[in-house]
């Protein structure tokens, strides 16, 4: 039998994250616990129906920017170690009563926004005329004015913000914590599933028949849970639709994309696009799968194997270091410094282990190192995730030191833009050190089936699933298993056409992403690989410098995402810079097509 994942104890411990570079020890966690409620008490009694100046909302801005800062660090002390093990009890127990403990919190502040959202909007506009910093919140306040209900009902949805965000909650709860996946025998060899396993090895496995049974075996499971799924994610819909209904928003697409600072055509070009343009040549890609592979028919659980399975070379994390240095040295030596950082002072939790949650995040409490997970497994793809994350990282870091924290959150339409230059960067950088055209042509394959597969096919089939669900919220319709199902099976068919043999069974596939809990994410992956894209091309052809884009990075959130593009030169209020990805995307298909038919 295959050896199951480690426990969280069984692990080295250098390979993981170092929680102490927030709080020292667990005393000091509760010390800065009980300080900070003491200080929002504080602050509550001193402004708290005094916000009647400029100076006096300028006073009270800085204090609740520090305030919010503690919070941002006191909180990820609590979510990250949940997130490296859901099973502990005592993750469990300090996630729970922090939780509890900042409802209470939640409930005292809410009455910041309120009062602000009171006042005129020259007296607010007087006050962001005091402090540059605080223009931007001030000015999405009087902008937020228009949707704001009273106070009171402002207070309230704010104490049942727990309870209004339980859905996402209970989905990891049931994913990482409940759901135990059924061995699958291969050959006289058992193998264990789990999520992590599922998704991090078994979908690339070279083996055709261990990939498909892992499939079988882990869908298998998904069907048992379906109903409840199902359930947990109509909840979630329909809190955000009455949310939109109750804020006078013409549709539940406008309430969501208020903080994205886009309209809806945006989301909808990048699905329509893609959907009608790059699926051709995806359905290529596929049929090169099923030829090198030599299958018997390409179906939905061969999609992410690789080209060439016997090339995929192995890095150990001190060598992916190395390569990451030298790869992303392009952007200057204040960055390199940001990656070496982060392997010298452990912000990257490698290993995998049971109750870990899948995939990789990056985190960045302000005024703290950032925090990256990602489930290592020593391939050479990973580096790519780890650039991808360490992305993210570089732009909170900068960003973090150079804004206010409310001003560092940039539109979530741009926010995976430097998580996939620095991918883009990276992968050109290895083609450029190639060695051999089979190299070449591998580094390639890696673009397509982890890049723009992730972005552009994965999350943005997520998105196209997404906007059918939200259509339907939006004119009242039911939401069941049964439907959630179809409009994914149907969603992926439409992709693939008939290169692609898609069972019944993928439709459960909605089941397997958090985005869903995240408002309209999953669309901007690839409206972040389109900017990411024309961004390394410039970096790389010296069209911009490594300074011009940092500066987009520390900016933070003090521009919207048009704004943030147009400092590098690119307009994003058209389809041109999409299709021209989505061509270059085509082009390195029929490079590979090419070079394996040699």
């Amino acid at each position: 039998m295959k050896k199951q994942l480690p426990k969280r104890h069984e692990l080295d411990v250098q390979h993981t994250w170092d929680m102490t570079n927030l709080f020292l020890n667990e005393k000091l966690y509760q010390e800065a616990f009980d300080l900070i409620e003491k200080d929002i008490d504080l602050f509550c009694q001193t402004f708290e129906h005094k916000m009647n100046s400029k100076v006096m909302i300028t006073d009270a801005l800085s204090a609740f920017q520090d305030l919010q800062a503690r919070l941002t660090r006191i909180g990820a002390y609590g979510s990250l170690q949940s997130s490296t093990d859901s099973i502990s009890e005592e993750n469990q127990m300090r996630q729970g009563k922090a939780m509890l403990r900042f409802q209470s919190i939640s409930k005292k502040l809410s009455f910041f926004d309120n009062e602000l959202k009171q006042t005129s909007n020259d007296l607010l506009l007087d006050a962001a005329a005091l402090n540059e910093d605080n223009q931007y919140y001030l000015k999405d306040i009087i902008k937020d004015k228009e949707h704001a209900l009273i106070p009171q009902v402002e207070k309230t949805l704010v104490a049942l913000s727990p309870v209004l965000n339980a859905a996402y909650m209970n989905y990891n709860r049931f994913k990482l914590a409940d759901m135990k996946f059924s061995d699958f025998v291969v050959d006289d060899i058992t193998y264990p599933n789990s999520f992590t396993l599922f998704e991090n090895e078994y979908e690339y496995d070279d083996n055709t028949l261990v990939r498909r049974n892992a499939y079988e075996t882990f869908y298998q499971k998904l069907a048992e849970y379906q109903h409840g799924f199902a359930s947990n994610y109509q909840a979630h819909v329909q809190k955000e639709k009455i949310i939109s209904e109750l804020r006078g928003y013409s549709s539940v697409y406008d309430y969501l994309l208020t903080d994205q600072k886009v309209t809806k055509d945006f989301m909808d070009r990048q699905i329509d696009l893609i959907m009608s343009k790059l699926a051709p040549a995806m359905r290529k890609y596929a049929t090169l799968l099923k030829e090198v592979h030599g299958l018997d028919k390409m179906t939905y659980s061969d999609l992410k194997i690789a080209v060439d399975p016997t090339f995929e070379p192995h890095v150990t994390i001190e060598e992916s270091k190395a390569l990451l240095i030298d790869g992303l040295s392009i952007l200057g030596f204040d960055y390199n410094q940001i990656i070496k950082r982060a392997f010298d002072e452990r912000w990257i939790d490698f290993p995998q282990n049971q109750g870990k949650s899948t995939g990789g995040f990056c985190a960045s409490p302000y005024g703290s190192s950032s925090y990256i997970l990602i489930n290592w497994n020593g391939q050479m793809d990973e580096v790519m995730v780890l650039a991808h994350e360490i992305g993210h990282a570089g732009h909170f870091q900068y960003a973090n030191s150079n804004q206010k924290i409310l001003n560092t959150r940039p539109s979530m339409y741009f926010i995976e833009a430097p998580s996939t230059t620095n991918e883009m960067l990276m992968a050109n950088h290895l083609i450029k050190k190639a060695k051999t055209e089979r190299e070449k042509t591998w580094i390639k394959s890696v673009m397509i089936s982890r890049t723009y597969y992730h972005n552009f096919v994965t999350h943005l089939l997520e998105a196209a699933f997404q906007r059918e669900v939200y259509d339907r919220v939006d004119q009242k319709q039911p939401l069941s298993a049964h439907i959630l199902n179809n409009i994914k099976l149907g969603v992926l068919k439409k992709f693939w056409g008939d290169a692609v043999e898609i069972p019944e069974w993928a439709g459960l596939t909605w089941m397997r992403q958090p985005h869903y809990f995240m408002g309209l994410y999953p669309y901007t992956y690839s409206a972040g690989l389109t900017l990411g894209t024309k961004v390394s091309k410039m970096l790389e052809n010296e069209i911009i410098q490594p300074e011009d884009w940092i500066n987009v990075l520390k900016a933070g959130g003090t521009k919207t995402p048009l704004e943030l593009a147009k400092m590098v030169g690119v307009d994003l209020s058209t389809s041109q810079t999409l299709n021209e990805v989505i061509e270059e995307i085509s082009k390195i298909i029929d490079d590979i097509i090419t070079s394996k038919q040699k």
